[in-house]
């Protein structure tokens, strides 16, 4: 017991070093040599591990890009500052997936348990993103009593449509589509201002309702008893909340089902992301219900989900297919020993470091046969490019998907293939993600030398198992109906209204 006390006081000691470590660093600056090093090295790392590099820019466009990067660079610059130059690079490759992770500071654990008492300051507003204007769309505590419709002009005295300008050229989206940024910007605005701002304990935010402008102050408040209390409720984890794929932060969840009428003729499956956990059992008791009830109409709704689990989207197509199908085509690498460049150690804590040590040789062992070479080619064994049978339990009926660009990723694959094999009337939005697939899978996390900046690389290139429009853009929908600010803070929803009318008026005849 003595010896593991030791070690465990060893490893909290590292920890500690190794956090105050990277906070330095992450304040140094850099030397302008050492910057284009990492420019270099980055361009090199993306040449040597990206399937599909070159599918939305040439060749010639992005090495006049990085050159020109390099030009640019003539001062020191501390690692954030860096990640403002190079990111826009990386986003101009067109792929959503493709970004550099913003190089954060870190926190103790007694620091992370004080933040943990406090509430959050602009988290407690929910937003949305019209050209370089930022609303608040909903007030989730009636902070300041502001209402919902209000703009932020400026916090802090600069204004809102600087960062907006800014953080945009940072956001990758798949190809050419104009519908993702919006969506993904406003979900991720506080965190390229936090990263860039700190977290700091006010803010003086400036605004404009009804064509009145106030100021108001925001504070980071401390959470009461029954703030903590209920925290705690949230995260105990319930048959129902493991289903369901609750979410404690946002007190939600992932997967949602119910009938939308009296008589059960309509299903209704709201899916947040494919994260996979617990999401064979809610289908299989989902469409066994759905089933049971002999609705004629089901619902998807994947509206503001960034996708997730290929392996999910597999299984729910199996509850959807009329006939044996295959969900993907063969997945593509770049080499057959790309699987082994996963990080396998990644964040690996001294115990887990050790453990997968000796699991290493079954690992590699593994990964080298997954791989097979066709036609000069090199692809990796996936499940979902395999055929697959209908589920026993297969929905019969009429499928409605809705989709908007906050779809990505897994959504695009799944609303991809629906649409193609005509099984689905997709509702809605161009999805963020491409039609024709995308670049993801896993990943090879690259860290640059000097600025330590990090540079997950997709390796896989995942594809529908359709016929490729080359389009370079997202999923169209069969019905382009979209949503206002106001229907969001009106609470009403025109796509679904659209779906719901839709099947009054064939079920009337």
């Amino acid at each position: 017991m003595k010896n593991y006390s030791i070690i465990l006081l060893a490893a909290a000691l590292s920890s500690c070093t190794s956090i105050r470590r990277h906070n330095e660093q992450r304040a140094a600056c850099i030397g302008p040599d050492e910057l284009k090093e990492d420019i270099d090295y980055a361009y090199l790392k993306l040449q040597k591990m990206h399937p599909q590099l070159y599918w939305y820019i040439s060749k010639k466009d992005l090495d006049y890009k990085f050159d020109s990067l390099k030009q640019t660079i003539h001062q020191p610059l501390t690692p954030l500052q860096f990640y403002f130059k190079l990111q826009p690079v990386i986003a101009d490759i067109r792929e959503g997936h493709l970004a550099l992770r913003i190089p954060r500071k870190k926190f103790t654990k007694s620091q992370i348990k004080a933040l943990e008492h406090k509430k959050g300051m602009f988290s407690r507003f929910e937003y949305y993103i019209q050209d370089d204007h930022l609303f608040i769309v909903e007030n989730k505590d009636s902070i300041e009593n502001i209402k919902p419709g209000t703009e932020i002009l400026a916090i802090n005295n600069i204004p809102i449509s600087e960062y907006i300008k800014k953080y945009r050229q940072l956001i990758s989206s798949d190809g050419y589509n104009t519908t993702f940024q919006s969506y993904f910007l406003k979900d991720v605005f506080f965190n390229f201002y936090t990263a860039e701002n700190g977290l700091t304990n006010t803010a003086f935010i400036e605004t404009l309702y009804n064509g009145t402008k106030q100021t108001y102050t925001l504070h980071r408040e401390s959470k009461s008893k029954n703030d903590m209390e209920k925290d705690k409720e949230q995260e105990k984890r319930t048959p129902e909340k493991k289903v369901n794929d609750y979410v404690a932060f946002s007190n939600s969840y992932n997967r949602n089902f119910k009938f939308l009428d009296k008589d059960s003729t309509t299903a209704y499956i709201k899916i947040k992301s494919f994260s996979s956990d617990y999401s064979e059992k809610f289908y299989r008791e989902t469409f066994a219900k759905i089933k049971n009830a002999g609705s004629a109409y089901l619902i998807i709704d994947v509206r503001n989900n960034y996708g997730g689990s290929l392996h999910e989207i597999n299984n729910l197509y199996s509850y959807l297919a009329p006939e044996p199908y295959v969900l993907i085509k063969p997945s593509q690498l770049v080499s057959r020993i790309t699987p082994l460049k996963t990080n396998y150690f990644r964040k690996s804590t001294p115990f887990q470091y050790a453990f997968k040590s000796l699991a290493y040789p079954t690992y590699v062992f593994a990964q080298t046969f997954s791989t097979y070479k066709k036609d000069g080619k090199v692809y990796y064994k996936m499940k979902a490019a395999k055929p697959t049978k209908p589920n026993k339990n297969a929905f019969q009926g009429k499928v409605f998907v809705l989709i908007n660009g906050g779809s990505f990723s897994a959504s695009s694959i799944i609303t991809a293939k629906l649409k193609y094999d005509q099984r689905a009337t997709l509702v809605g939005e161009e999805t963020g993600g491409a039609n024709d697939g995308t670049v993801a899978g896993f990943y090879s996390y690259q860290k640059l030398p000097h600025s330590k900046i990090n540079l997950p690389i997709g390796l896989l290139l995942v594809q529908p198992n359709i016929n490729f429009l080359n389009t370079k853009r997202g999923v169209v929908p069969d019905v382009t109906i979209t949503e206002s600010m106001q229907d969001i803070i009106n609470k009403k929803d025109p796509q679904l209204e659209w779906v719901k009318n839709k099947i009054a008026e064939e079920k009337s005849k």
